[in-house]
Formats: C-alpha cells, sequence, structure tokens
C-alpha cells in the first residue's frame, strides 16, 4: 500500500484534490480506478479528514476504524437528521447535487433518531425476522437457477455477470418477499435500478408501484414483508411503509449485488487460495471491498473534537467503511479479530438490520453459479476488472466470465444440475477448474439476459419479475 504523506506534501495539481477548496476528491474515474491511494492520502490527516464527496459539497470523512466506531456507536453526539445539515440550510449545497439524493433528508429508519428511530426500526427488524431462513435459501436458490438458465445456454459459453446475475438477483428476491404480484413487481424493479442508474422519472415509478401495492395489501392481507409491517404494532402509515420498503430496497439489493459479484471474482480469481470456502470469498470481499464505501452521514450535535480535528455542530461526518475496514492499524490484530468485525453492515442503532441474512444469500448465490456452471472462470484477470467510480459505493462495473455451454456440458454427459434443483453446497475448490486465460473484455452486445442461439426459448412478455414468475410457473 502506498504510504501516506503528509497533507502539505500532496501535490496541488493532484487529480485527486477538488475544485477550489483544495480537498481530496471522492468520485469521479480516479478515484474509481485507486480508492486505497485516495485513503492512504486522508490518513496523513488524521482519524478523519473534509473531502469534497461530491462538486462543490465537502463533508467531514472517518477513515479510522475507532473513529468510525465512535461516531456509529454515539448517538448522543452525532445523529442521522440531514435536516440540521449546516450547507444545506445555507443554499450551499448545489440543487442539482448527487450527494442530495444519497443525503437528503427522507422519513425512514435511517435517517431518524431517538424514539422516531427506535420505533421505525422495530417494524422493520420484527418484520424480517419472520422471514424463514429455508425459505430465503430456497428463493435465492430458485432466482439464481433462473438467471442462469437464462445465459448458460449461450453457444459463445459467455456471460457479463454482473448485469444478468449480481444485480438482478437479489432485485428477484425482495420483490418475491414484498408479495408483488407480477406487473408491481416489475415496475419495483424497473424503479429501484433506474434510481440507481440515474434515469430521470424513476423516482416516480417506485412510488407509485409500492403506493399500489401497499394499497392492495390493505384489501387483501397476505404473508408477506410488506403485510406485516403494515399490520406490526408501530401502526405505521401508508407513507411511513412506503419509505421503510424503499429503505429495505435501496440497503439490500445494490449493496448485495456488489457483494455477489465481488465475491465470485475473488474465489475465481488468480490469487485465491484453493480449498478455501465461498464463506472466505464473501468474508474477503466484506472487509477488503466494502459494498457502501462511504456514507452513513452524521451531524454532530455540539462542536466535536475528533482526534484533533474540530468538527463543527451539524455539518456532516461520512463513515468511510472502506477506509476503516483496511485501516493499517488493524494489520497486527485483524486475524486475531471476529470475520464479523468488520464494519460493512454498520454498527450501532443503525447497523444493518439483516447482516445474516445478507451473508447468507451471497453465499448461496455463489454457490449456485458454482455448482451449476462447473469450469466457469473469468474471462479477464481479477486485477484487470473495472470498478464503478461512486463515492458510495464499491462495486464492479462488469465481471466478463465463460463456462462451457449447458447444451455442450450436456452432451458431453456431465450436465449441470436442472433448472428447478436446489444446487448441493459446492467442494469449495478451485481444484480442477481450466486455468485463467487472458482475453478481451465483454462486448457491449451481451451486456444483457437476452440470449440467441443454442438453449435459447423465447422470453415471455412482461418485465423481469413476470419472467421469473412464469418461468417458476413452467410457463
Amino acid at each position: 500500500m502506498q504510504q501516506p504523506r503528509e497533507p502539505q506534501e500532496i501535490p496541488p495539481g493532484c487529480p485527486a484534490h477538488g475544485g477550489g477548496s483544495g480537498n481530496i476528491r471522492m468520485y469521479g474515474p480516479s478515484f474509481g480506478a485507486d480508492p486505497d491511494s485516495h485513503y492512504a492520502q486522508l490518513r496523513a490527516f488524521g482519524p478523519s479528514a473534509p473531502v469534497d464527496i461530491a462538486p462543490d459539497v465537502q463533508v467531514e470523512l472517518v477513515t479510522s476504524y475507532d473513529a468510525a466506531l465512535y461516531v456509529l456507536q454515539n448517538p448522543a453526539s452525532f445523529v442521522r437528521d440531514s435536516r440540521r445539515w449546516n450547507a444545506l440550510n445555507e443554499g450551499r449545497v448545489p440543487a442539482d447535487s448527487p450527494a442530495l439524493p444519497m443525503m437528503g433528508y427522507r422519513p425512514n429508519a435511517l435517517f431518524s433518531d431517538g424514539a422516531a428511530h427506535a420505533r421505525l426500526r422495530r417494524a422493520v427488524t420484527d418484520s424480517l425476522a419472520t422471514v424463514n431462513e429455508h425459505q430465503l435459501i430456497r428463493q435465492t436458490q430458485q432466482s439464481a437457477n433462473y438467471l442462469i438458465s437464462q445465459f448458460s445456454g449461450d453457444i459463445r459459453g459467455q456471460a457479463e455477470l454482473m448485469a444478468e446475475y449480481a444485480q438482478p438477483l437479489p432485485l428477484l428476491v425482495f420483490s418475491d418477499l414484498f408479495g408483488c404480484p407480477p406487473e408491481i413487481g416489475d415496475r419495483v424493479i424497473a424503479g429501484i435500478s433506474g434510481i440507481f442508474e440515474g434515469t430521470p422519472g424513476a423516482d416516480e415509478v417506485l412510488g407509485g408501484a409500492l403506493a399500489e401495492l401497499i394499497a392492495l395489501k390493505r384489501r387483501e392481507p397476505t404473508d408477506d414483508l410488506t403485510t406485516r409491517l403494515m399490520e406490526h404494532p408501530a401502526q405505521l402509515t401508508d407513507e411511513e411503509v412506503l419509505h421503510q420498503l424503499v429503505t429495505l430496497l435501496s440497503g439490500g439489493t445494490a449493496p448485495l449485488a456488489a457483494v455477489i459479484g465481488t465475491s465470485s471474482a475473488l474465489y475465481l480469481g488468480e490469487d485465491w487460495q484453493g480449498g478455501l470456502p465461498v464463506e472466505d470469498a464473501v468474508s474477503q470481499a466484506l472487509w477488503n471491498y466494502s459494498p457502501i464505501a462511504n456514507y452513513a452521514a452524521h451531524y454532530p450535535t455540539h462542536d466535536v473534537d475528533l482526534g484533533g480535528r474540530v468538527i463543527r455542530a451539524n455539518d456532516p461526518v461520512l463513515v468511510s467503511f472502506a477506509a476503516a475496514n483496511t485501516d493499517p492499524k488493524l494489520t497486527v490484530h485483524r486475524e486475531q479479530l471476529s470475520a464479523k468485525a468488520h464494519l460493512a453492515f454498520g454498527a450501532g442503532p443503525h447497523a444493518c438490520p439483516a447482516k445474516d441474512p445478507a451473508f447468507m444469500m451471497a453465499v448461496t448465490a455463489v454457490e449456485a453459479l458454482l455448482n451449476q456452471l462447473l469450469d466457469v472462470e473469468l474471462r479477464v484477470p481479477f486485477k484487470a476488472l473495472t470498478w464503478a467510480p461512486s463515492p458510495w459505493s464499491r462495486s464492479l462495473v462488469t465481471l466478463p466470465i465463460r463456462f462451457t455451454p449447458r447444451a455442450v456440458a450436456q452432451a458431453a454427459g456431465s450436465a449441470p444440475p436442472s433448472a428447478s434443483a436446489a444446487p448441493t453446497a459446492p467442494a469449495g475448490s478451485n481444484a480442477g477448474r481450466p486455468p485463467q486465460q487472458q482475453s478481451a473484455a465483454p462486448s457491449p452486445s451481451h451486456a444483457g439476459p437476452s440470449r440467441t442461439g443454442a438453449g435459447a426459448a423465447p422470453q415471455p412478455k412482461g418485465g423481469l419479475f413476470s419472467r421469473f414468475l412464469a418461468w417458476t410457473r413452467g410457463e
């Protein structure tokens, strides 16, 4: 790792610096290509440093593991309600800033404190606790089987795993958990996907679909997560239910997609040690490639001295989960820490309420891939993969793989499990896999789920969730 330099030694013309502020810039291609060097420079300032998280948006970013825990576990001094944000209230945040959708206030558990937070979080955690673990594994496996069936017959034996597997898989599982009928599920997926992609009008699509879902569950309650939220003793209003569902979607789908992609890439990568289980790849992804990289805005209730830096009350303090997890001070004793001591799921009163289910879903997704595509391998070295330039998340842009097409594998007498069968646990080893070979990156022509050639089948009408449900019914 690059050694941090003193702040005054960082060249003023360095592309890491923000525009006129002089702060290190935590966005754009330079950051996306090498976030670790940015974190190394920031550590020279101490446990936190001022950065530009977006153009003309300055925040204090915590990079120390100990300081991150202090902020996350100290709700008396650091609150989450972004209506306190000084710069926003003073008109110093651009109205079209990409930071606003991530940091702006929403009436959900993520942006609330005290009794209001306890009420909303209790409704969410109690509702999630009713999800049966075996049912969740079955839903994950079924979604994995469907998505694999859509590309495993490609005569080229190639796929782009982020767009065709890692990203849609959590969306299918959550739409199922929410109890969405086909058409509403299609719009929920289109809406939340559009929000992450910056599609105009995506907010309205998602809000309209969830409002329709809630109205449906008022008329016809069923055994699903939406109904449980609505029937919880906290007596959430329909608007509150809607915002908790949005929080579950945004906090549970994109980060999980990132973990599935990164874990798969690590397991198939040239540096992975054969014989280690999938769980180790998922843990390494959470430690070293935190899917939520820089987030969790807190607002000090009073001026705070954080490692010698005084932070003004109501100025935003963000936690770099990525930097905290890779804090050099942990190097000496990280092996003695619990495998779950990473901060990828947060900590304190706002920690992710579904840590164990999320880990289990990621492991199940990677295992399903390995079980059904027995000779799957990366088409480019792990170190050549491209990462999204977002400050908020750490996710692969593409994950090109190759494998023996299903029709060829069947003809050779080594057919993978049928699409409807639950995969068995893998041996947890790369032994016997073909050696890694370098090849060109995937062409845009196969960046989506549409397939041609042997093994392709006519696609039912409707969106992703409609097609998935039709597949499960054998239509």
